[in-house]
């Protein structure tokens, strides 16, 4: 089956989409990639969208035109992916994600994901699954971090203890067992990090003037002298003390939380502000996995836009001392589109029936297929 898979992430650079041809079902799934590309949001439609994470109010009025710019955006991106193939099966997006609260107490999670999928499968004619989130939330999980099971199929090794950590605006870890000690998965664990790009991004957006919008190959920061003392005091926030399951997004490591940083690394030169920023995010990581790893990884997989940070991989490296830090690509996957495959791997297993989330990475009570359907027309 063709597939297309489309992804914009938290840091809001543009639409992921992949063209896909899969066969197989999960654990003899087999992964073909045809095409790749990055279609950018438009300007002002990307500022709209950033203005609205980061608790801009509108009517309901806007909430749908903007629903609908989006939409009309993730659409452009799959015809655009899809052009001088033929026509795919099927479309898997996962939207952009605009709000994210993990469940409290007896309190269900929510998950808001712009990008009607409707709305593409009308104007690609092409059957659509999307709302990925919602399923795994009725279930009582978190809605998120939805890619492990993908990566245990894609990046598990025989005899290797792995990791996969990506680094989009929010990171997060995959912990893979060996496959010989546990073919089931049941040891698959999964979380969100903390930030990956998001506060680098800010950071470098205001103190360029808005000349720059992410830090290329982390070239500034290298410049910066790393302050210990603010990345100590910043790792001391509750949510890196908070054991998984556990998911984030911008509404907590976004805008109010650069003001922070900015507020208490008040004096310092923009170089040591950045290069402290990505000490920060690095050892978010590591602090992670010391956490709440089972066991010491053996490799680590880097993908996602902060895989070409050269200097944010050389801080992880030089902190996880003799263990290997790579990217997925090394294991056959590419880098930039992994989360694009993830959810049109997603939105073909929806179509077979099978599940797409873990329980154990989630919280969730059962594992259950995910994503909302819309027939494209033929």
């Amino acid at each position: 089956m063709r597939v297309i898979g489309l992804m914009s992430g938290t840091s809001v650079d543009g639409i992921d989409a992949a063209l896909v041809a899969l066969a197989g079902g999960d654990r003899d799934l087999e992964v073909q990639v045809l095409n790749f590309c990055t279609v950018p949001y438009p300007t002002a439609l990307r500022q709209q969208i950033l203005d609205i994470c980061g608790a801009k109010p509108l009517t309901l009025a806007a909430l749908a035109e903007l629903d609908e710019a989006i939409a009309e955006a993730f659409a452009l991106a799959a015809q655009t992916v899809q052009q001088g193939y033929p026509r795919a099966d099927l479309i898997g997006s996962h939207g952009q994600t605009v709000f994210h609260r993990p469940p409290t107490g007896d309190r269900l999670g929510y998950s808001l994901q712009l990008g009607r999928g409707d709305w593409i499968a009308w104007r690609t004619g092409i059957t659509t699954i999307a709302n990925f989130r919602a399923q795994d939330i009725a279930s009582g999980g978190q809605g998120a971090p939805l890619v492990p099971r993908i990566d245990w199929c894609l990046l598990s090794h025989p005899t290797e203890v792995r990791c996969v950590q990506n680094i989009g605006g929010i990171g997060n870890v995959t912990y893979l067992p060996p496959q010989r000690e546990d073919p089931e998965g049941k040891g698959v664990m999964g979380w969100d990090t903390g930030p990956g790009n998001v506060l680098l991004d800010l950071a470098v957006t205001e103190l360029s003037g808005g000349e720059f919008t992410y830090d290329a190959d982390g070239a500034w920061a290298r410049q910066g002298k790393i302050i210990d003392p603010l990345v100590e005091h910043w790792l001391q926030d509750p949510f890196f003390q908070q054991p998984p399951p556990k998911s984030t997004g911008r509404e907590y490591f976004g805008l109010p939380f650069w003001q922070r940083c900015r507020t208490e690394a008040a004096g310092l030169a923009p170089a040591d502000l950045l290069a402290t920023l990505t000490e920060f995010t690095a050892r978010s990581m590591v602090q992670s996995y010391r956490q709440f790893l089972p066991q010491k990884p053996q490799r680590i997989f880097l993908c996602g836009g902060g895989a070409h940070n050269r200097f944010l991989r050389e801080r992880l490296q030089m902190h996880l001392g003799d263990i290997p830090v790579e990217t997925t690509a090394t294991a056959g996957v590419p880098v930039d589109a992994k989360e694009a495959i993830a959810f049109a791997i997603l939105a073909y297993w929806h179509e077979l029936g099978l599940p797409g989330n873990l329980p154990q990475v989630t919280g969730a009570r059962q594992a259950v297929p995910l994503g909302q359907c819309w027939i494209g027309q033929s």
